[in-house]
């Protein structure tokens, strides 16, 4: 749990919490949001001092976040700041605006990476971000 977290990174605190939910989730929970999902999110967060992290949200099999490059090949890799992923967290900031306005590139499904909003969403329903 503690290993997701990441000094100077504001968007490891959220992902940690992100996991906490998923793993408070009841079987049937986590098999839904696994079904409605299907797939595997990498995200590559650079923060403000340069250092580039990186943590995988599977939910296509495991239904966990992890830090670190996903194990099986991700549907869609997000690179992104610090910053802009704490603000789409937040629901501040849209998806498809930080992605026209260049704050967020994506390698892989980008028709996919619209559901990150969804599992976003979802998460900070259960648990308060």
């Amino acid at each position: 749990m503690s290993d997701i977290k990441v000094e100077g990174f504001k968007s490891s605190e959220i992902l940690a919490q992100l996991a906490q939910v998923f793993e408070n989730f009841s079987d049937e929970e986590k098999k839904q949001q696994i079904k409605k999902t299907n797939g595997i999110f990498e995200l590559q967060v650079k923060n403000a001092e340069g250092k580039e992290g990186v943590w995988t949200i599977d939910l296509k099999q495991t239904g966990t976040v992890y830090k670190g490059k996903p194990k099986s090949k991700a549907n869609v890799t997000l690179i992104l700041s610090d910053e802009t992923f704490s603000q789409l967290a937040e629901g501040k900031l849209d998806g498809q605006k930080a992605f026209m306005s260049g704050k967020l590139k994506t390698k892989g499904n980008m028709m996919f990476a619209t559901k990150l909003d969804g599992v976003l969403k979802t998460a900070k329903s259960k648990a308060k971000l």
